[in-house]
């Protein structure tokens, strides 16, 4: 299993980025897909995640300026930021398994990450 992340950028407070993730070598009809981020000097912590049958989870964070979604079956994912702040400035992981979502635990496959910046 593969997975690549793109979109990550440089923007200034109130902007907006779209981040993508292209799966590969990931046949599974039951799956949950998940974006966590890491800020310099800080734990990873968990972002949005999205399941093969649509259910939804946020961190209250992001709650409302972040939207996850997800295409062609579960092999590209997506996150839509909008209203993004300094404190958002992280490498943002893609992150998948072959299960429903478990509030954010334990997925077993994850991506190289991409990098966002967010300057005020």
């Amino acid at each position: 299993v593969q997975l690549v992340e793109s979109g990550g950028g440089s923007v200034q407070a109130g902007g907006s980025l779209r981040l993508s993730c292209v799966a590969s070598g990931y046949p599974s009809s039951t799956y949950c897909m998940g974006w966590f981020r890491r800020a310099p000097g800080k734990e990873r912590e968990p972002v949005a995640e999205i399941d093969s049958d649509g259910a939804m989870n946020y961190a209250d964070s992001v709650q409302g300026r972040f939207t996850i979604s997800k295409a062609n079956a579960g092999n590209t994912l997506y996150l839509q930021m909008n209203n993004l702040q300094p404190e958002d400035t992280a490498m943002y992981y893609c992150a998948a398994d072959h299960k429903y979502c478990e509030g954010f635990a334990d997925f077993r496959y994850w991506g190289q990450g991409t990098q966002v910046t967010v300057s005020s």
